[in-house]
């Protein structure tokens, strides 16, 4: 985590550095578009993490393990897979509670199979699709990608099982 803090903190620096020597106002305009994203995902990001420690608190470990643990086979990656189509929100809601998920005893197959479906299947964003692409759009592709999030979770169960332990 350190060293893509520091990566992130050396590029503002250079990017401010280079939008004050340009002369135009350009960092003053791209700190305020910063700012304007912080005050509106700053509260988000606050509850993802409530929501990613109560997991880890509230779900008994032997449930967990249960249900999509390495021993869960496919029924946790089915699991993983139609939470993470029906997850709300972008990645400041999920990837913390994938966080979770995997140091509370999910199976990398489980949360790979859940990243995979939140981000190809989308339940909460087919209104918005269908709207601006249509029906045949969507459905298309809805079908291209139906197989896509439990295979990418048996592939990461196969043969990443032995790496879960983050």
């Amino acid at each position: 985590m350190f060293i893509s803090t520091a990566i992130m903190g050396t590029l503002a620096v250079i990017f401010l550095i280079i939008g004050y020597y340009r002369g135009e106002g350009q960092h003053i305009s791209g700190m305020k578009t910063a700012i304007n994203m912080v005050i509106q995902i700053l509260p988000l990001l606050f509850f993802a993490f409530i929501v990613a420690g109560m997991v880890q608190a509230l779900i008994p470990k032997e449930l967990l393990s249960k249900w999509v643990g390495e021993e869960s086979g496919m029924r946790g990656i089915l699991i993983g897979t139609v939470a993470g189509g029906f997850a709300p929100g972008g990645p400041y809601v999920s990837l913390p509670i994938v966080a979770a998920l995997l140091h509370s005893g999910a199976s990398i197959g489980t949360t790979v199979a859940f990243l995979t479906g939140w981000s190809l299947w989308a339940i909460n964003r087919l209104p918005m699709e269908v709207g601006i692409l249509g029906w045949k759009f969507t459905l298309i592709r809805l079908a291209s990608t139906f197989f896509f999030p439990p295979i990418a979770g048996f592939i990461a169960q196969t043969f990443f099982a032995n790496t879960n332990k983050f």
